[in-house]
């Protein structure tokens, strides 16, 4: 085993673990955190493999926008910060979820691993340059990536709205005008 593999064997442990701890803390903003930690792991994992162009556009998208959008999110809609008995789910629940997952994982991997037992990958020499991979997004999947930023635009816009609806049926009752002739202290 190189040094490589051994960097990226654990780049991955803590990939898979932050992912797991993402989907299974009760706290909304300690998963959005470990989330933030996973996506970040995996770009360093790119960063492992050669491929530098696909890690810093994992790190711009999915670290720098996509995290920032769900924590703006949970600001402004006002996510409960600790766990809830109102939104907690039963521990079967929890606990059929996991074993589902994991029956996942188990049949993706008994179908996918023999087909790439033999597959060896050469690191040293790439086999699409940066300027190939740039005319792809640029050029061919340019509009995908511009409907996902509106699509990404829209969703923060509508965090907001929500929350401001919230907000202003919360505040209805006690915003009575005040009349002029009355006491400061004294609503209508």
């Amino acid at each position: 085993m190189t040094t490589r593999d051994l960097v990226f064997t654990a780049v991955g442990v803590v990939t898979a673990l932050s992912a797991l701890l993402s989907v299974t803390t009760k706290h909304v903003v300690h998963a959005a955190l470990w989330l933030l930690v996973s996506l970040g792991s995996l770009a360093g994992a790119y960063l492992v493999l050669g491929q530098e162009l696909v890690g810093l556009v994992q790190l711009l998208v999915y670290v720098g926008a996509i995290v920032v959008l769900v924590l703006f999110a949970l600001m402004l809609t006002r996510a409960p910060i600790g766990p809830h008995a109102e939104i907690d789910t039963p521990w079967w629940q929890r606990v059929a979820g996991a074993l589902l997952g994991a029956a996942t994982t188990v049949l993706l991997g008994s179908l996918l691993l023999p087909l790439f037992s033999g597959a060896t990958a050469d690191l040293d020499t790439p086999t699409t340059t940066t300027p190939e991979v740039a005319q792809a997004v640029f050029g061919t999947w340019v509009w995908p990536f511009e409907l996902l930023s509106v699509l990404l635009l829209v969703a923060l816009i509508g965090a907001f709205a929500v929350s401001r609806l919230v907000l202003h049926r919360e505040g209805a009752e006690d915003r009575r005008p005040v009349t002029a002739g009355a006491p400061a202290g004294e609503r209508r």
